[in-house]
């Protein structure tokens, strides 16, 4: 299969613009006054923080423990002081905040003890564990953790190497390949033994041949290697459209690669790994293209939390620079604010002026030319995605296949309305996922709802299986004893269906059970009544007996006769 190349429908062919940085080797940035560390280095997980203001750290020390599936370590980019843990802007459209770590630098630069992992003697558990606590992520912008992508490596017969990077102005991954092939192609052979690959495949745009000849002469005679040069068209680098060049396979929405034999990785992704596993370092710098209006464009290997304003002076932006993008002008976004620090995903950006980047023209009617369906590499109808976008019915554009779009931007590039379809499209995406989480919330609280009316039934319903039973056992005990009064019987038996009524009149035949044991009886009735009173009256007979004798040493008249009485209540 290595060797033969397939195409895929639709795409574009912008101006490349790679000249401008690709010439010039990377650089080490230096070192900043201060280090921003996001704990949130993607939009799926964050970390955990472990360190406090005041505490020192070495680089690549942990600061953040992984949280979730989707967990990574993140790591001090370099040594020094802990100046603070709190909420600052992050590289986002939106300007929010998240939770990051400052790091003061001393300037010594003092590494922690790390050594190699020996992965061959190790289980595959460990080398997957040993990556994710170096913060191993996709490095192609997705920031997608490496060791969850290898975890789903059963059954892979292809591992793909993406060396495209089609999109315009990037050429971060081009001068890493022209400089460190060796080091990739190392990392990309561990990945293809970890995953269990039968070949390795590295796809590379023919725009760029001096990484082609470089990987080329890295990968040797190596057995199942191939670099293989594919046509310079945007998104040939987007992974489900670089598998479909080289291997043929088309990968549908809702599925991944690895369901069809296959897993591609980013060739920073491959260095990553290498660092990782020969030397024990984890991920705190990468690759960053400055490019654009500026004095001195090319690449510089970057610490992770260098604030971008600091990282800007390098390049020297010109005096009519009116906006910065972070990505490529395809799928990458303005930054609200420079006081952003750079993250993991940052691989590239752009200082745009109004001649290089003209503002947009002004968006008029759609006349359905069918340009936008013509240019979709996913195969997709863009115009009526927009009509039910702009008009809110958002199941209909799911009938249309919403989710499948990968905003890549070519319909809105093609677009002779100018219309800004990509935008509708997330909009419509962000809407539906909203009230998904409005609807599964709702459910929640539903579901919550009649559990408890449940509870309350199944608690009604043992209370009254409780008052049931008492009221039969009332009623068998009253039964086998004498009735105290026989009114109260039938009302007894009647209630004996309902329990409610059972244990009233349960309570009503004790009443009247205790109130006959101590009623007053009439001072004429000879019967004696409770033995208490019986022993009383007894008590007071023998008294009256004893007062009546005389007494032995005096002789008197006789004592006036003494006559019982009834004792009354």
């Amino acid at each position: 299969m290595i060797g033969r190349l397939f195409g895929f429908r639709g795409g574009i062919e912008p101006d490349a613009h790679k000249n401008e940085s690709a010439g010039a080797a990377i650089r080490r940035a230096p070192l900043p006054g201060r280090l921003e560390v996001p704990l949130r280095q993607s939009t799926r997980a964050t970390a955990r923080c472990i360190v406090r203001p005041g505490q020192k750290v070495l680089k690549g020390e942990r600061i953040g423990d992984p949280e979730g599936v989707l967990g990574t370590a993140v790591h001090a980019p370099t040594s020094g002081t802990v100046a603070d843990v709190g909420r600052y802007a992050m590289a986002h459209p939106s300007g929010l905040e998240t939770r990051c770590v400052v790091i003061e630098p001393d300037g010594e630069e003092r590494w922690i003890d790390h050594a190699p992992f020996d992965y061959r003697n190790r289980s595959r558990g460990d080398a997957l564990a040993w990556l994710r606590d170096c913060g191993i992520v996709g490095l192609g912008g997705a920031t997608f953790p490496a060791h969850v992508k290898l975890g789903r490596g059963e059954g892979i017969d292809t591992l793909v190497l993406n060396g495209a990077e089609c999109e315009p102005w990037i050429t971060c991954d081009d001068r890493l390949m022209r400089e460190r092939a060796a080091d990739i192609l190392a990392g990309a052979l561990i990945l293809r033994d970890l995953i269990g690959a039968r070949e390795l495949v590295v796809g590379i745009e023919d725009n760029k041949p001096e990484a082609i000849a470089a990987m080329r002469a890295a990968a040797g005679a190596a057995t199942g290697v191939g670099v293989v040069p594919v046509p310079a068209r945007y998104p040939a680098g987007g992974e489900k459209q670089l598998i479909r060049v080289l291997t043929g396979i088309e990968i549908p929405y809702g599925k991944l690669g690895a369901d069809y034999g296959v897993q591609c990785f980013n060739v920073g992704t491959a260095y990553a790994v290498y660092r990782a596993i020969v030397h024990g370092e984890p991920l705190i710098s990468r690759i960053v293209t400055l490019t654009g209006n500026v004095e001195h464009p090319g690449n510089w290997e970057v610490l992770v939390g260098t604030p971008i304003d600091d990282l800007l002076r390098l390049a020297g932006p010109r005096p009519d620079t009116d906006r910065y993008l972070m990505g490529g002008p395809m799928m990458g976004f303005a930054l609200p604010r420079l006081d952003v620090p750079v993250v993991k995903g940052s691989n590239c950006i752009i200082c745009a002026s109004p001649a290089l980047f003209p503002p947009p023209m002004p968006e008029q009617p759609c006349i359905r030319c069918g340009e936008c369906a013509r240019a979709c590499p996913a195969e997709l109808q863009p115009f009526e995605l927009y009509w039910f976008s702009r008009a809110r019915n958002f199941g209909k554009a799911q009938e249309y296949h919403l989710f499948d779009c990968i905003e890549c931007g070519c319909c809105a590039y093609v677009c002779p309305s100018h219309i800004p379809l990509v935008d509708y499209y997330r909009f419509a995406k962000s809407e539906i996922w909203a009230r998904e989480r409005d609807k599964s919330a709702a459910d929640q609280a539903r579901e919550r709802f009649e559990f408890r009316n449940f509870r309350q039934e199944r608690e009604k319903e043992e209370k009254a299986a409780r008052l049931a039973a008492k009221a039969a056992e009332t009623h068998a005990r009253i039964a086998g004893e004498p009735a105290a009064d026989a009114a109260a019987t039938p009302s007894i038996q009647a209630a004996a269906d309902d329990p409610k009524k059972a244990l009233i009149a349960a309570a009503l035949a004790r009443a009247q059970a205790q109130k006959a044991a101590v009623r007053p009886r009439n001072v004429d009735d000879p019967s004696p009544g409770t033995q208490a009173e019986i022993d009383a009256i007894e008590a007071r007979r023998r008294r009256a007996a004893a007062a009546a004798e005389p007494a032995p040493a005096q002789t008197s008249s006789p004592a006036p006769e003494t006559h019982s009485r009834t004792p009354t209540r």
